[in-house]
């Protein structure tokens, strides 16, 4: 009986967080934004209409591409391009412009390059594109002529994927680490809290940067990530585990833990079943908002060259192209990453906020008093 009252106000907690949190339209928003980025992500091969690495060199730094509906003739029809020509100005920069000779209507669905669907379905179906003799370019292109448009979609499987796994491994070290510290206390708390004071008192991103060095730099893209992965995980568990550390001393005294030990029950199932449960509110809470973080690791790394490798693309080494203020005067569009970057960060902080606000044990309680 104890536990079906137990379990109907935990579903009352539940569901009046999920009420606060749907009243936040802030909160949402960012939300719905984070789908998006994650979705976009995901179908990124069918969404784009041309692989990563597809360049072409003739349409370096080409300039967005103009989607017309109103044919030469006066009349409103599908959606088309016109071709494109390039010359040269004084300083050797191209100039482009329509050829109005040339339409290429706009295909949806249409054949392209290859790739895997979801990773592992040959598949060569996109989203939109041109004739193979013309190219498309939405957001404009890059110095090799590749079409920034996929390459965003791309490089976000690595940036946004990043901040997930890193969030995902840390936070699962420093709750163990953190829940088994606070349970035991004495001599274990202390080796363990020192460790972690060892990690925290140097700043992250020079840590970041000595653990990126000591490795060879002639490692492939995947390495590289596998890579930044475990160094973000290193990096982000240490907060965590002190916080949890904290929580973990005041809930071992909790009737509910003691009971747990005079009925013989293992340390290790009280602390996973009975201590760190307790702490899911605010674990969920400082996730949504240390993912920024990461986001922003990997794109510093990538930025300067120590994270994800040309041809591949992520949102910080897209960036890389931005270091030149030439660059960014003629090709405003190269900063289109770092756009990217900025809402991702933007969202995750607010919808942390929002998740915070609805999850607050004091708004809990008088909701439950006006209930």
């Amino acid at each position: 009986m104890n536990n079906n009252i137990g379990i109907n106000k935990s579903k009352s907690e539940f569901w009046l967080s999920i009420q606060r949190l749907k009243k936040n339209s802030l909160a949402l928003i960012c939300l719905w934004i984070i789908v998006l980025l994650y979705l976009g992500a995901i179908f990124a091969d069918f969404i784009s209409p041309y692989s990563y690495d597809n360049e072409a060199r003739d349409y370096s730094y080409a300039p967005p591409t103009k989607i017309h509906f109103i044919s030469p003739s006066g009349k409103l029809g599908c959606p088309f391009i016109y071709g494109m020509s390039s010359s040269f100005d004084e300083y050797k920069r191209r100039i482009y412009s329509e050829d109005k000779k040339e339409i290429y209507p706009l295909k949806f669905f249409v054949r392209g390059d290859k790739y895997r669907f979801l990773g592992f379905i040959p598949a060569s179906i996109h989203l939109f594109g041109v004739d193979s003799k013309a190219r498309i370019f939405l957001w404009g292109a890059d110095y090799r002529g590749r079409d920034l448009f996929s390459r965003v979609f791309y490089g976000s499987r690595v940036s946004l994927s990043i901040g997930f796994l890193g969030v995902l491994i840390s936070f699962f070290i420093g709750l163990i680490v953190g829940g088994i510290s606070g349970y035991y206390g004495g001599k274990i708390d202390n080796l363990i809290m020192r460790a972690c004071e060892m990690i925290m008192m140097i700043p992250g991103f020079y840590l970041m940067l000595a653990l990126r060095a000591a490795f060879p730099p002639n490692l492939n893209s995947l390495q590289v990530y596998i890579l930044i992965v475990l160094i973000f995980s290193f990096i982000g568990w240490a907060g965590m585990a002190r916080v949890i550390r904290g929580m973990s001393i005041s809930l071992r005294e909790r009737e509910y833990v003691l009971a747990a030990k005079s009925l013989g029950i293992s340390d290790l199932k009280i602390i996973l079943r009975h201590i760190l449960p307790h702490t899911m509110s605010y674990t969920i809470v400082a996730a949504s908002m240390s993912i920024p973080g990461f986001i922003l690791g990997e794109s510093g790394l990538s930025l300067i060259g120590l994270g994800i490798q040309d041809p591949h693309a992520s949102w910080g080494n897209l960036l890389s192209e931005a270091m030149g203020i030439m660059q960014i005067k003629f090709y405003p569009w190269i900063l289109l990453p770092g756009l990217f970057i900025f809402i991702t960060v933007i969202a995750f902080n607010v919808l942390g906020d929002g998740l915070r606000d609805a999850l607050d044990p004091m708004l809990k309680e008088e909701g439950l008093k006006n209930e």
